[in-house]
């Protein structure tokens, strides 16, 4: 008998199920406990959670769940965050999420989101399903030995001060400080009650051990808090007394150059760290350059991090900014038929309208494709070298290009 997928109920053993089998894709412990039941299940909103079942056991999960964007521009854009997305390998190859999958999007269509955003732990699996990845992530390993930097340096030298705080008082400056640098800084998605509670520590996952970080504020001048960063160390000395601590970087946000600089620059002088690690930053992120020699720096992981899927273009090209004047006939293609069509957008500082049109296209592409871009990180003529999009008018993908892309690369610091 075929798998039959439904929707969860709200009972404590479809829960367990549903989370065994989630463990067993993601290769987790697959029992159960209580603690885990307990944990995981607030979190999850079962009316937007699918699973496949054979003989009423789970083998395959996904969910969804509402969230935010900040694009170019600082807008917050509506979107289907996709998550828990496995098969169990019993299973593989069925067709079974791609049945999930439908079934959201469709549901996402219809309640009017503007996008789909995932974390893909894979990347050749979600662009036939229309996603694109639109922000990548790179993490660096940083030798402070090598780094050049001035170890009698002992504080921000713009009139600013930093100051260790605890994981409450975190909570309470930290919302609003985030949502100071997701309007200044694309691709960035929300973060929940709960999201806060779970990275100071009140709420902690049983499967995954918790190391209270360190949290320290960057506060400018005039006593603003315009930056924060938590991290972790561990304790690691050669022989000779000689230290080997290694920083390793959960959360570093900034409202400002200034405050971006004075955290990094804080914690590159913390004595007995000898190296690094940043964690999820964006690819042009400025610590490289802060060092005395860069190549301290070493990049340990550069890869495709937010993916995003267009559920409706002429609004996600209305919501965000646009540098440059220009216009530009845009025929999208999307299989399943959910955001398809011919538009054309007039964009430029003062805003942008983007309306079904009868005109000839200029430069015709996939809705994955359109993903790809809607941020402003790749260009649409290195697509079209590679073939991916089509120029039906000379010069169609300079143009994009021009309208498109920004100054800064988008970057997202959350897995979902």
């Amino acid at each position: 008998m075929s798998p039959h997928i439904r929707t969860l109920t709200d009972t404590d053993a479809d829960l367990a199920d549903w989370i065994r089998a989630m463990h067993v894709g993601f290769l987790f412990p697959p029992s159960v406990s209580e603690e885990v039941l307990r944990v995981r299940g607030a979190n999850i909103d079962v009316t937007r959670t699918q699973g496949a079942f054979e003989d009423e056991r789970c083998v395959a999960t996904f969910r969804s769940h509402d969230q935010d964007v900040s694009v170019p521009g600082g807008a917050l854009v509506q979107a289907n965050a996709v998550t828990n997305v496995t098969v169990s390998p019993t299973h593989r190859r069925r067709g079974l999420l791609s049945r999930m999958m439908a079934a959201d999007l469709a549901a996402a269509r219809e309640r009017g989101d503007v996008l789909s955003t995932l974390i893909a732990a894979e990347y050749p699996i979600y662009g036939r399903y229309g996603f694109g990845p639109a922000a990548w992530s790179t993490e660096w390993t940083v030798d402070l030995r090598r780094a050049g930097l001035d170890p009698r340096r002992s504080g921000p030298g713009d009139g600013g001060r930093i100051d260790l705080v605890t994981p409450e008082e975190l909570r309470k400056l930290g919302p609003d400080l985030f949502e100071r640098v997701r309007a200044v800084r694309h691709g960035m998605v929300s973060r929940s009650a709960r999201w806060w509670e779970r990275s100071t520590g009140m709420h902690r996952i049983p499967e995954e051990p918790w190391k209270e970080p360190f949290f320290a504020v960057y506060r400018s001048a005039s006593g603003e808090p315009d930056g924060y960063l938590a991290y972790t160390a561990d304790d690691h000395w050669e022989d000779g007394k000689q230290p080997l601590n290694t920083a390793t970087v959960r959360q570093l946000v900034a409202a400002t150059p200034a405050a971006e600089r004075a955290l990094w620059l804080f914690l590159c002088s913390v004595d007995w760290i000898t190296l690094v690690k940043t964690g999820h930053r964006a690819p042009d992120d400025l610590l490289p350059l802060l060092l005395p020699d860069p190549r301290a720096a070493r990049v340990t992981t550069h890869a495709d991090f937010l993916w995003l899927r267009i559920m409706d273009v002429a609004r996600a090209l209305e919501a965000r900014s646009y540098a440059a004047e220009g216009a530009l006939v845009l025929e999208v293609r999307d299989e399943s038929g959910l955001s398809g069509g011919r538009f054309r957008l007039e964009a430029g500082p003062g805003g942008a309208s983007c309306a079904p049109t009868t005109a000839s296209a200029e430069l015709t592409l996939g809705v994955a494709e359109l993903g790809t871009l809607y941020l402003g990180d790749e260009s649409a003529v290195r697509l079209a070298a590679l073939g991916r999009v089509e120029e039906t008018a000379p010069g169609a993908a300079a143009r994009a290009d021009a309208l498109l892309r920004t100054s800064r690369r988008p970057w997202c610091p959350d897995v979902f």
